[in-house]
């Protein structure tokens, strides 16, 4: 009688303990960024040479070298070089953000102190350099109505300048419309507050004002609406070319017409970055100066007609507070900023909500 013996299955040999890779303990990165720290303090405050900015410096400076020794003693030269990159992106990205919580909590710890019913329901009016009321609500409601109608006369007309010059546009005619945005990208506003002075005010005013020229909020929106222009163009422009050309021709393969596509597909399709742009603009001009105080004057009384009188804005109201010779201006002129600030992302987020809902509803 034979028996038959089923071969076994060889065992893996086991692996070498050479080839387990060290790894640098978790703890060993923040110990190093105190030590990095401390050293830095002793060195600077010891020398007295600078203060806590060069002390951050240092204590960057010398946390890159550490963890660079540290893990190419344990790890290798390989990942020291990976560990020392990564920290170095990280340190980009707070260094990015930085300035932008300095400029939030100096915003929220400054302005808050006249976060009050009197500052947004009273205005300049009658108000002296040692009365500690006075609000912007003059400046919110010109603000408002200054940025709406540039909004009204820009979006329109910027978007179709993007449709055209992205799906129609060929030849010098396109060329020339491209150049000139480029070329009013960078103006300067307070260029732009002179060409509307010397055209609308100076010129076209007096017409309807028993020949007399006349400052209005009207004036102050045109000249935004041209500082508008060009971001709402080029912005426009990129995100309808990144628009994928498959889905034009799926649609013109149906028979779609070129405009339906265009209205129905196109558009859709780019309209977060599209709302995006328009956004951007709108929060550049909410943040000129130059042009409304040269075309609109300012006010410290409320004017609900932009047509007519002066009128005033939240930046402008923030640099005239800014230069008023009294302790209770600078209370103002930050918690005007902090309104600002706050009245353009309350916009941005509605408006990003809205371009969402309208996606997923198609």
């Amino acid at each position: 009688m034979t028996s038959t013996l089923t071969p076994s299955r060889p065992r893996p040999p086991a692996q070498p303990a050479t080839l387990r890779a060290r790894r640098l303990p978790a703890y060993a990165a923040p110990v190093i960024a105190v030590a990095a720290l401390l050293l830095a303090a002793a060195l600077v405050y010891g020398a007295g040479i600078g203060g806590p900015v060069l002390v951050v410096v240092l204590g960057a400076l010398l946390y890159l070298a550490g963890l660079y020794v540290a893990t190419n003693a344990v790890e290798g030269r390989r990942s020291a070089r990976n560990r020392t990159w990564s920290a170095l992106i990280h340190s980009a990205f707070v260094l990015a953000v930085l300035p932008l919580a300095s400029v939030v909590w100096t915003l929220v710890s400054k302005g808050s102190e006249r976060l009050d019913g009197n500052f947004f329901g009273t205005s300049m009016n009658n108000i002296g350099a040692r009365d500690a009321n006075g609000g912007a609500y003059h400046a919110i409601i010109g603000t408002l109505e200054q940025v709406g109608i540039a909004a009204l006369i820009t979006v329109p007309l910027g978007v179709l300048c993007a449709i055209y010059v992205v799906e129609y546009g060929r030849g010098r005619f396109a060329f020339t419309i491209r150049f000139f945005v480029d070329v009013m990208t960078g103006i300067p506003s307070i260029v732009t507050g002179l060409f509307v002075l010397a055209f609308w005010v100076l010129i076209v005013s007096p017409w309807f004002n028993d020949g007399r020229p006349s400052f209005s909020g009207f004036a102050a929106a045109l000249a935004l609406s041209v500082l508008m222009l060009p971001t709402i163009v080029r912005s426009t422009e990129e995100m309808l070319r990144l628009v994928p050309a498959p889905l034009r021709e799926g649609a013109y393969a149906l028979g779609v017409p070129k405009w339906k596509t265009i209205l129905r597909v196109v558009l859709p399709t780019a309209l977060p970055g599209i709302v995006t742009g328009i956004m951007l603009a709108i929060a550049r001009a909410a943040g000129e100066t130059a042009p409304v105080l040269l075309v609109a004057g300012g006010g410290a009384s409320i004017n609900f007609n932009p047509f007519e009188n002066n009128q005033s804005s939240l930046a402008l109201f923030v640099y005239q507070q800014a230069g008023e010779a009294s302790k209770y201006s600078p209370a103002r002129a930050w918690t005007a900023a902090l309104t600002l600030v706050a009245l353009v992302l309350v916009l941005t987020v509605a408006a990003k909500l809205l371009a969402r809902r309208n996606r997923l509803g198609r």
